[in-house]
């Protein structure tokens, strides 16, 4: 079974999303899970939207990657461009991959303007996420 690590800047909302649609398509054909260069807290418009979609995401934890140097991943996805740049090394062969997502935390306006960013950028994970698995994780 593959490790697969996301990485973000905050762990907050791309990565958290990510994870969990990840591990969603996958179905248990791999060992998911999100961390960031910093630990900013799950954002609670992240599980809401994500709720709206059927996934419960309120259990994540927002992680450092310092508590995942130790695992061996066959695949880090990158979801922000900070975080491309600041990944550090893991030991073992693995293979990098980036998609850089826009911030939805950092959407302006009325709270409805800024959910409706939430979403947009839901979705845009929700159908990178299941091309992901069919790359990555199909036969």
């Amino acid at each position: 079974m593959k490790n697969i690590l996301v990485l973000c800047t905050g762990n907050s909302c791309r990565s958290q999303m990510a994870e969990g649609y990840i591990r969603y398509f996958s179905a248990g054909r791999a060992g998911i899970y999100s961390a960031g260069i910093e630990a900013h807290g799950v954002n609670p418009l992240a599980v809401a939207v994500m709720k709206e979609d059927g996934l419960d995401i309120s259990g994540h934890t927002s992680d450092t990657i310092a508590q995942y140097l130790h695992l061996p991943f066959d695949i880090v996805l990158t979801v922000c461009d900070n975080a491309q740049e600041r990944c550090p090394v893991f030991p073992g062969t693995m293979n990098r991959v980036h998609y850089s997502f826009p911030d939805p935390a950092r959407a302006v306006g009325a709270q409805e303007e800024v959910l409706q960013q939430f979403r947009v950028v839901r979705d845009m994970i929700k159908s990178y996420a299941r091309e992901f698995v069919k790359q990555n994780l199909e036969d």
